[in-house]
């Protein structure tokens, strides 16, 4: 597996607000993505809320919150760079995911063996089951973004699924 030569600009972010009941930028910051434990991407956080509803007083800056992959409860929004040639683990977590392709090209694979070719503009609605990501470029790295909300485990012959962590 070869490493990302950070070919992919950094993530930029605004955050808006309020000032004396009026529409703020707050924040405008970007960030680098971070190369994961497992090797296979590379992720930038870039906010999460810990309830849903969100509540809109919150002043903490949702990025400094501790967040695993999910948050429990709660909402999470991150950039993934998937590195050229890199597959995740296979896992499942009990969540809704939304997986936007911005750039490059990635493939999902899921249990039963099928695999499906994404592409910019591509989203993936993931729906707590187990899968994997591959890149199957050898030289481009694929930068996808996620929403992860949580969910309630998939029901299978009355029993919840649990989740499967790499």
């Amino acid at each position: 597996m070869s490493h990302k030569t950070k070919s992919l600009p950094p993530v930029r972010r605004l955050v808006t607000g309020h000032s004396n009941g009026r529409a703020t930028c707050i924040s405008d910051a970007q960030y680098e993505t971070n190369l994961i434990p497992s090797g296979d991407a590379e992720m930038a956080l870039i906010w999460t809320a810990p309830d849903l509803p969100v509540d809109n007083n919150d002043s903490v800056d949702g990025r400094e919150r501790d967040a695993g992959v999910t948050l429990k409860g709660g909402s999470v929004i991150r950039v993934v760079d998937m590195l050229p040639g890199a597959a995740s683990p296979m896992h499942r977590t009990n969540s809704l995911d939304y997986g936007i392709v911005i750039s490059g090209q990635l493939q999902l694979e899921l249990d039963d063996g099928e695999i499906h070719n994404l592409k910019p503009t591509d989203i993936v609605v993931q729906r707590g089951t187990i899968h994997r990501w591959v890149n199957p470029s050898d030289s481009e790295t694929c930068r996808i973004v996620f929403v992860l909300t949580e969910a309630t485990a998939a029901i299978v012959d009355g029993a919840p699924l649990e989740e499967v962590h790499p």
